[in-house]
């Protein structure tokens, strides 16, 4: 195989014409029989792969620096540069990160994983005097960010390049007025298509074939520039060039060298389509954008009990269904956070922002103050890049918005961007926010049904993704600021919140099998916390112990803490950014399990 010889970009000028023209089909071959195995990102990928050649061919890496957006689409740049031997990896523990990461590879310039911000660091290194190119998708660019440093970039007018890399979408079908806006550009077919209609004819006339060819493809460049001379990117001061076939890796780097040379700030619009050369992924982009195990011939995945996701999806539908009050938002992750269905059923009351999440939480607040009950579903890691306007625009007016923080605490595989480990952090103290995080599935519907019709301020619930859920259902039901006591005990309290419970329960009977009596309470509740319980289950108690899928620091454990105005024991996640790896390995590496917990219990109380 070609891509056998492929170790950086300088082997990749290596190649003849015929070997790059074959390459492409390899590296897909290779995406597809990989990520099948570890999972990932591989639509995006699958779109990519010439447009990564072109920019390994254009430039001289890794002197040059290739900025991408998110990062989940840099697998081919990973390929390329001395990482193939490493993919089976992917993902896993002590294995190659699923994003750029300058700490495995000089040719990764900037870790990313988070939307929007490429063109930013591409343009601090452009006028740190680097030369810089920002790979950034179409869904990407809904991101006000992106737009701040389309703007900074235009008025500083240095040398640096844009990439656009335009699918039609970010993971779900892209929305929006900059969708509509680059759909228009993609197809319109004023100049899209006037080469390719004339070029066959014109060169069957004899003697004078060719000569109208240039004619023609000098016609086409001019409708282009006329076209696009008032675009939105030239407002901003930067050159347009564009659109190109993003699976054309020849002309793809005849523009990106026409672009460096320009000398100033430069947009090249590539078109690209997410999912090519694997039909299965191109007719189902959503399914293989972030994608589990599966089998490459079918594509069908391991099928498992409803997530977290799933069950909240489901609930908020048949709440909607009694509360017409109640609307949905979500910032360009209807399918990931479980809303596809509710925007099925009530279309009117599903609003997708795109990623946006700065919008997404104040449009919140504007829908809450007039009357609507918005539930915002998000990500914890991506809830992060809203907490200015958490704080000014929602608690600050005590707004009744529910926040649904999905995949809170250890995320596992996408690693150290990823990790919903810091929401309490920078939620607890913020006034009039009410923090829910239920045990397993069943109390996550119980509590959604409270926070919408039974409060009336800001609420947070967080949830995993997924988790092993053995612990039965309380009987009381959700009560404001109420914890229950689950197992009686005088010797160690254990405090747990959310899906901690299991393990709590767990470490209470190998402490047990050592003579030692514990309590075990499941919290519930965040903030407000119940003191009166906890003081009250923790008087006769030598020990009291938290338990939490959360950073130690600004954590539950350290509320409590503070609360109860005693020394408490807090098993939670460490002062670091936490690396990607299975949920399970991450959980013993930082003495999370259940052994782990009561053998340190076990130790503190002889």
């Amino acid at each position: 195989m070609i891509l056998d010889g492929i170790n950086d970009s300088q082997d990749l000028k290596k190649l003849n014409k015929e070997q790059l023209r074959k390459l492409p089909a390899e590296i897909r071959e290779f995406l597809i029989e990989n990520v099948s195995k570890t999972g990932g990102h591989l639509a995006s990928n699958l779109g990519v792969v010439e447009l990564t050649l072109a920019l390994h061919l254009a430039f001289d890496l890794p002197t040059d620096k290739i900025v991408w957006d998110v990062g989940h689409q840099s697998y081919v740049h990973k390929i390329l540069t001395g990482r193939r031997d490493k993919f089976q990896t992917l993902r896993k523990f002590g294995g190659i990160s699923g994003f750029p990461k300058p700490a495995e590879s000089e040719y990764d310039s900037f870790s990313t994983g988070h939307s929007s911000t490429s063109i930013s660091v591409a343009l601090g290194m452009a006028l740190a005097g680097q030369k810089a190119v920002a790979v950034i998708g179409d869904g990407a660019l809904t991101g006000g960010m992106a737009f701040e440093a389309l703007n900074h970039a235009g008025h500083a007018d240095v040398p640096m390049i844009v990439v656009l890399n335009d699918n039609g979408m970010s993971i779900s079908q892209n929305v929006g007025g900059v969708a509509r806006y680059l759909n228009k550009i993609r197809n319109n077919p004023r100049y899209r298509n006037i080469n390719d209609d004339v070029k066959s004819a014109f060169s069957k006339i004899p003697l004078i074939g060719k000569l109208l060819q240039a004619f023609i493809h000098n016609l086409k460049m001019l409708l282009k520039k006329l076209l696009t001379d008032k675009s939105m990117f030239k407002n901003f001061g930067l050159q347009y060039l564009g659109p190109i076939d993003g699976h054309n890796t020849k002309k793809l780097v005849r523009v990106l060298r026409r672009a460096a040379r320009l000398n100033k700030p430069v947009l090249v619009h590539v078109l690209t389509t997410k999912g090519k050369g694997y039909k299965l992924a191109e007719e189902n982009p959503d399914k293989f954008h972030g994608i589990g195990i599966f089998d490459a011939e079918t594509g069908e995945t391991c099928t498992t009990e409803p997530s977290f996701s799933e069950i909240f999806g489901d609930t908020l539908c048949s709440i909607a269904e009694a509360n017409d009050k109640v609307a949905a938002i979500t910032a360009a992750m209807p399918d990931g956070t479980g809303l596809a269905k509710f925007a099925k059923q009530f279309p009117k009351r599903f609003f997708d922002v795109g990623i946006a999440e700065q919008h997404m939480v104040t449009l919140a607040a504007g829908m809450a103050a007039s009357g609507t009950i918005p539930v915002v579903a998000v990500y914890s890691t991506f809830l992060q890049r809203a907490y200015d306007q958490i704080l000014h625009d929602v608690a600050l007016s005590n707004q009744h918005v529910i926040f649904a923080i999905d995949r809170a605490g250890c995320v596992g595989k996408d690693g150290e961007t990823h990790q919903g480990l810091y929401d309490l952090s920078y939620l607890l103290h913020i006034p009039n926010m009410t923090i829910l995080a239920p045990s397993n599935k069943t109390e996550l519907t119980q509590m959604l049904d409270f926070a919408i019709n039974k409060m009336n301020s800001p609420v947070a619930i967080r949830y995993p993704r997924s988790a092993e859920c053995r612990v039965p259902s309380a009987e009381e039901s959700i009560q404001s600021g109420k914890g229950v006591l689950i197992r009686d005990g005088s010797d160690v309290l254990l405090i747990s919140l959310g899906t901690m419970l299991q393990t709590a329960l767990d470490t209470a009977e190998i402490l047990q099998s050592h003579g030692i009596s514990a309590a075990v309470i499941n919290a519930r509740f965040a903030k407000p916390l119940d003191i009166e319980l906890i003081e009250n289950a923790a008087k006769d108690c030598k020990i009291v112990a938290t338990l939490e899928d959360h950073t130690e620091i600004g954590g539950f454990g350290s509320y409590v803490e503070s609360e109860l105005g005693r020394n408490v024991t807090k098993f939670a996640f460490p002062d670091k950014f936490i690396e990607q790896g299975e949920i399970s390995e991450l959980f013993e590496k930082y003495g999370l399990t259940t052994e782990q917990i009561a053998e340190k219990l076990v130790k503190q109380y002889e």
